[in-house]
């Protein structure tokens, strides 16, 4: 599975100091955890002895204990330690895999392949304050998600009176362009909008730049007239099972007065909008390979499930 090859994100930077934390990606049951010294591991989450969920367990020093025969576990994987036998020292055998990790953007990023990894996304250039919001579970498919954030058309309706006026739902031409390797691009896009954003005092007219950054990932820039602030968001999807996925919101900021919850507010308010919506799709996988109509206006939408498509992607899609 080509998907096994890319990262995803997990968790927010910070969580597996609470302990053990369960994530699942690509239907995989994995567990998070950072011992007392030394990085964070990501294991798959079941003890090689009676399958028992290690995130269920405790840390124990530099080992990861199991809840049910108290096995111990290295950040490694391996089994250090069996109670009911002292002494004894198990073999390679009894090992838990252990999967790639890395800390990026605010993020735990994993990836299930053992072969190259593809590189994470370069956000260089950003404002630099940085507000990572979720996670968000949604009953629907990751790139669905991802869809939904490069499309503009729904904002009118999705969005009335917040990012879109249902006087003005007409989507003006737009051009995709592509990156050196194949992700879609909108360099230029304009759209009025009542309330660009959580500061926004009235309507205005923003200037939109979309950029695809992997398989289940993208930013937006938002730029305004004079002296408003310069909005980047981004999200990051991670594909839980085919038809459910996790999801980050991060946004750059140039406003370094705005109250961090004031921000967070508005854009949950934006994607309480927009869940019930996407829940409701069917088929809850994206339709790369036909199957929904298209209109000019969905222009990058069809270039989106074009590059999923060159990405040889296979999970969450049909």
């Amino acid at each position: 599975m080509k998907e096994q090859d890319w990262w995803w994100p997990v968790a927010v930077v910070g969580e597996e100091q609470a302990g053990p934390q369960p994530v699942v990606l690509l239907g995989e049951a994995l567990v998070l955890w950072a011992s007392d010294a030394g990085p964070p591991s990501l294991l798959t989450d079941r003890c090689p002895h009676r399958g028992t969920r290690l995130s269920l367990g405790k840390v124990r020093g530099d080992t990861l204990e199991c809840p049910y025969h108290g096995w111990r576990f290295s950040g490694a994987g391996q089994c250090l330690a069996v109670p009911a036998q002292p002494g004894f020292v198990p073999p390679a055998s009894t090992a838990a895999a252990c999967h790639g990790l890395q800390a990026s953007h605010g993020l735990w990023w994993a990836s299930l392949g053992g072969r190259a990894f593809h590189p994470l996304p370069d956000l260089q250039g950003l404002p630099a304050r940085r507000l990572v919001y979720g996670p968000f579970d949604v009953a629907t498919s990751a790139p669905r998600a991802v869809e939904n954030f490069l499309d503009t058309s729904h904002f009118a309706f999705v969005h009335e009176g917040w990012l879109g006026d249902a006087q003005h739902p007409e989507v003006p031409p737009y051009d995709v362009v592509h990156t050196a390797d194949g992700r879609p691009v909108i360099e230029s896009y304009q759209a009025w909008q009542p309330r660009a954003s959580a500061t926004a005092a009235g309507g205005a007219w923003v200037t939109y730049r979309y950029e695809v950054l992997s398989p289940f990932a993208a930013l937006l820039t938002k730029r305004g007239d004079g002296d408003a602030p310069q909005d980047s968001y981004v999200v990051w999807a991670c594909p839980q099972t085919p038809e459910s996925c996790r999801l980050w919101f991060a946004q750059y900021t140039t406003d370094t007065h705005t109250p961090d919850d004031v921000l967070r507010n508005f854009q949950v308010d934006i994607f309480g909008q927009d869940q019930p919506v996407l829940e409701s799709q069917q088929p809850k996988r994206l339709p790369i390979s036909g199957g929904e109509a298209m209109v000019a206006a969905d222009r990058l939408s069809a270039a989106y499930r074009r590059y999923l498509k060159q990405c040889e992607i296979t999970f969450a899609v049909c």
